[in-house]
């Protein structure tokens, strides 16, 4: 990914990156969006992206993956794999998780990453479009266990941008990697606000953890 010559912030595909991203491209603008790249993206990492408020954030984010000529894995609740669209979220690179069970899900994604030299996995910590007053902590875990950073993904309606604010190489100081992720979140609003929660992990007494 290269970002746009004139700005060191907002992306737009180089020469030669393709039909499908630069229709993606338009396609946004044209919706009056800007993709945003404040830096690399790391071949192996864990995608975070917040806030997840609406089913239209499937659509823009689409088109940003597009956009950027992105192989990005994501994980989605396993009742979603049950309707007749399953075949199409697994081939655009959805894994089906039961988020009944407590334990499981961070271990096997870190033998992924501990198996592949590329893997870009996106998850919504919020797991619900829903208000939710935490965080759930596996994209946390799943990093420190890979020994891979955190990127973060973003869309914000108030500004009509999507893309990626860096990246962070979690240290184990959960409440300062907090602090950190919750400042470059500051500002950022999905399309229904009153549904998006606060950047904070639950505690390990809380039943979303």
């Amino acid at each position: 990914m290269t970002p746009d010559p004139s700005s060191p912030y907002f992306y737009r595909p180089p020469p030669g990156s393709g039909w499908l991203a630069s229709l993606a491209w338009r396609a946004l603008r044209c919706w009056r969006w800007r993709t945003v790249l404040a830096g690399p993206l790391p071949r192996k990492c864990v995608i975070v992206f917040y806030p997840h408020t609406s089913n239209w954030d499937a659509l823009v984010g689409l088109l940003t993956k597009w956009a950027f000529g992105l192989d990005v894995r994501w994980a989605a609740k396993d009742t979603l794999f049950r309707s007749p669209l399953a075949p199409l979220f697994r081939s655009l690179g959805g894994i089906p998780v039961n988020r009944r069970q407590r334990t499981g899900f961070s271990g096997a994604m870190g033998e992924a990453f501990a198996g592949r030299d590329d893997l870009r996995l996106v998850i919504e910590p919020e797991a619900t479009r829903s208000y939710a007053p935490c965080w759930k902590s596996g994209f946390y875990h799943i990093a420190r266990a890979a020994g891979v950073p955190l990127a973060f993904g973003f869309i914000d309606y108030s500004r009509r941008e999507i893309g990626f604010l860096g990246s962070l190489e979690p240290t184990g100081d959960v409440a300062a990697d907090m602090a950190r992720i919750a400042a470059i979140y500051e500002g950022r609003v999905g399309r229904n606000p009153r549904q998006q929660g606060p950047v904070r992990l639950c505690e390990p007494t809380d039943a979303r953890c």
